[in-house]
């Protein structure tokens, strides 16, 4: 195979280039590949992703501990909104590594929530193989610029809270309603569902959300409505902040 697309994006995206490229190939390699080449491929990335899970948690986990005097609870939550699917997956998109990732073609055509899966799984593989080619120092640094650096956005928002406490709590203060979930739509077969349920505040559908089931679906809806609600503070329509 070509591994210079592989040195390439290190080069770019990392700032060095791998003495073990082979590393950043794996890492990059989903099971469902390796299923399809069996003769040519026996190394997938779940064993780098349990690597960089580990290191992941620990930086961050660190960095909290080392910068804030808040309580364990609030750390705590802070620190799942950083490494949650969504967080992770975002910043491998943002890396730009896709077109690298090696997976069999059932998994290129799959829905966008299996997408964001192996895009976080491979941000954490890639993690487990900077921490094995360059050490503990530069994968913290790795992890500072590509997801630490997203904890401002994260407080400013209020995402690290439970969208669906959060959301309640701003609809009762704002509107005096409590939010209700509907299913609007379900698609796929039993053991493939995708849910899409509303949000509404009174009579008004506040948001919308998609997922594999219906408490992620609520979620994503919650974060709709929250977000909906910050334009219409925004917009001057209510003069009650949303925090």
């Amino acid at each position: 195979m070509q591994v210079a697309p592989y040195q390439e994006w290190a080069r770019e995206k990392l700032g060095f280039e791998f003495s073990n490229i082979q590393l950043l190939v794996t890492a990059l390699t989903h099971r469902s590949y390796v299923n399809e080449h069996k003769k040519s491929v026996s190394e997938h990335n779940e064993r780098l992703e349990f690597l960089g899970d580990a290191v992941l948690e620990l930086v961050v986990t660190e960095y909290l501990y080392a910068n804030f005097s808040e309580p364990e609870g609030t750390l705590t939550s802070w620190r799942a909104a950083l490494v949650r699917t969504e967080s992770i997956g975002e910043a491998g998109d943002r890396l730009g590594y896709e077109p690298l990732v090696r997976m069999s073609r059932g998994e290129k055509n799959g829905s966008t929530r299996a997408r964001m899966q192996i895009l976080a799984n491979a941000f954490e593989a890639v993690t487990g193989a900077v921490y094995l080619e360059r050490g503990y120092e530069d994968a913290k640094v790795f992890l500072e610029k590509t997801i630490i650096s997203k904890l401002d956005e994260i407080l400013k928002t209020g995402s690290w809270r439970d969208p669906k406490s959060h959301l309640q709590e701003i609809s009762q203060r704002i509107d005096n309603l409590t939010p209700v979930y509907k299913v609007l739509d379900e698609i796929g077969p039993d053991h493939d569902k995708v849910f899409t349920l509303g949000v509404f505040v009174g009579d008004t559908l506040m948001g919308k959300g998609i997922g594999p089931s219906k408490q992620h679906a609520q979620q994503d809806a919650a974060r709709a409505a929250i977000a909906a609600y910050a334009a219409r503070s925004s917009a001057g329509t209510n003069v009650k902040q949303i925090d």
